[in-house]
C-alpha cells in the first residue's frame, strides 16, 4: 500500500473510532477483569476462565490503542520509536486473534454442556482451561511474529515512515502468504466451528423440555449475538488476506475494516454478562452501589439537590 493509496484512508475516522472504542471498552472491561479475577478466587470454573483470558487480551488491546491513535492523528505516520511500532503491531493484531480462538473455545464448550452433559462433567476442570488459555496465546503469538520478522530481519527490512505498512516486494513475498494461512487457520475454522457448534446448541435447547421459553430465548440470542461479533467483527479484516493474496497488496479499505475488530472489546462484555452470572452480579452490585451513594449525598444535601 504507497503513500498515496493511503491518502485515501481518512485517519479522522479511524482516530474517532479508537477513542470511542477506549473510553467504552476500558472501564467495561476492567470491571469484567475485577468480576472474574474474584470468581476464579472463590470457585474457579472453565467458562470464567476463559472469559478472563477474553478480557485481559481486550486489555492489552485497549493499552496500545493510544499508540494507534498518536499515529491517526499524525495523519497514519508513525513518529515514535521503531520498536514501539513493532510491539505494538504486535500486540495489536495478536489479541485480535486469541479474541476470536477464545470465543471459539468458549462455543466448544457451551456446547459439550448442552450435548454431552456426561462428558462435561468429566472435563469440567479448570486446569483443561488454563492449559487452552495459555495454548490459544502461544498460537496466536507465533502466528503474529511475523510482525518482528517482517520489520527486523536483515533482508526484509526498510526504512518507512508508515508503521507495518508500505510494504516492499520482498516483504510481500513472505507476509501474504502468512496471512492467507491465517485466515484459514485463525478465521474460517474458527468460525466453522462457532457456527455448528452454536446453531447445534440452538437445536438442542428447543428440544429441552425442562428449560423455560425465556431461558430457551435467552440462551439463543446470546449464541446469536456471539456469532454475529465473530462474522461483523472478525470475518471482514480477514478476508482481506484472502483478497490480498490474489491481488498481490493489501485492500485500503483493510484500515477499515480493522476499525470493526477493534469495536470488539467494546462488543465482548455484552457477551460477559450473558454468559457469567458473576460478572452480572457484580454489575448489579456496581448499579445498587451509586444509587445508594446517590441516596446519601441527596439526603446529605437537600438543598444541592433541589437547586440541581
Amino acid at each position: 500500500m504507497n503513500r498515496l493509496k493511503m491518502e485515501e484512508v481518512k485517519s479522522e475516522v479511524i482516530l474517532s473510532v479508537y477513542i470511542l472504542t477506549f473510553l467504552m471498552g476500558l472501564p467495561a472491561n476492567l470491571l469484567a477483569l475485577y468480576a472474574f479475577s474474584a470468581k476464579i478466587q472463590s470457585r474457579p470454573l472453565p467458562m470464567d476462565i476463559l472469559l478472563l483470558h477474553l478480557t485481559v487480551s481486550d486489555l492489552l488491546f485497549l493499552c496500545v490503542l493510544p499508540l494507534k491513535m498518536h499515529e491517526a492523528a499524525s495523519g497514519m505516520t508513525w513518529t515514535l520509536p521503531v520498536v514501539l511500532c513493532s510491539l505494538t503491531s504486535f500486540i495489536f493484531f495478536c489479541t485480535i486473534y486469541t479474541s476470536s480462538l477464545l470465543l471459539t473455545a468458549i462455543s466448544l464448550v457451551r456446547y459439550v454442556a448442552v450435548a454431552l452433559p456426561v462428558a462435561y462433567r468429566r472435563l469440567h476442570r479448570p486446569l483443561y482451561a488454563i492449559l487452552c488459555g495459555v495454548l490459544i496465546w502461544i498460537i496466536s503469538a507465533a502466528h503474529c511474529s511475523i510482525v518482528f520478522i517482517a520489520q527486523h530481519h536483515p533482508s526484509l527490512s526498510q526504512n518507512s515512515s508508515m508503521c507495518y505498512e508500505a510494504f516492499s516486494p520482498k516483504q510481500l513475498q513472505i507476509l501474504l502468504p502468512v496471512r492467507l494461512e491465517m485466515f484459514f487457520v485463525l478465521c474460517l475454522i474458527p468460525l466453522l466451528i462457532c457456527v455448528f457448534c452454536y446453531l447445534r446448541c440452538i437445536y438442542l435447547l428447543y428440544s429441552l423440555p425442562r428449560m423455560s421459553p425465556q431461558q430457551k430465548h435467552k440462551a439463543i440470542g446470546m449464541a446469536l449475538g456471539t456469532l454475529a461479533v465473530f462474522l461483523v467483527c472478525m470475518l471482514p479484516y480477514n478476508i482481506t488476506h484472502l483478497l490480498g493474496y490474489i491481488k498481490g497488496q493489501s485492500p485500503v479499505w483493510r484500515y477499515y475494516t480493522l476499525l470493526l475488530s477493534t469495536l470488539n472489546t467494546c462488543l465482548d462484555p455484552i457477551i460477559f454478562y450473558f454468559s457469567s452470572s458473576a460478572f452480572r452480579s457484580r454489575i448489579k452490585k456496581s448499579v445498587l452501589f451509586r444509587k445508594n451513594e446517590l441516596h446519601i449525598s441527596v439526603i446529605e444535601n437537600p438543598r444541592n439537590a433541589s437547586a440541581s
